[in-house]
């Protein structure tokens, strides 16, 4: 019965559907957020006194950039989690009614 229920999952074109979705989504937030992260790494690495400047008082750019690369983990994850909890859990939803039959 069990195999039944996978069988019948595994070739339902919604499952596919639904990793395809998700693997593409969880790879476009990841290239961004690594760009991000690497890209404030390079900045280090080749133009550290960029991260130096003076914006207010003794505040510098590298703080604002740091606390933005921070921020974005964090709304990339807030991102990831509403996607996931609208369109893939209705998805997988579907899946599982559909497996059930």
């Amino acid at each position: 019965m069990r195999q039944e229920v996978t069988h019948k999952i595994r070739n339902n074109p919604k499952f596919a559907e639904l990793t395809q979705k998700r693997t593409k989504f969880g790879w476009q937030l990841s290239i961004l957020m690594l760009t991000l992260y690497y890209g404030f790494i390079l900045i280090v690495a080749f133009v550290p006194s960029l991260l130096g400047v003076p914006v207010y008082g003794v505040i510098t750019l590298g703080i604002p950039f740091g606390l933005v690369i921070i921020i974005s983990a964090f709304a990339l994850t807030g991102i990831y989690v509403r996607r996931a909890n609208s369109e893939f859990d209705e998805l997988n939803r579907q899946i599982i009614e559909e497996s059930r039959r």
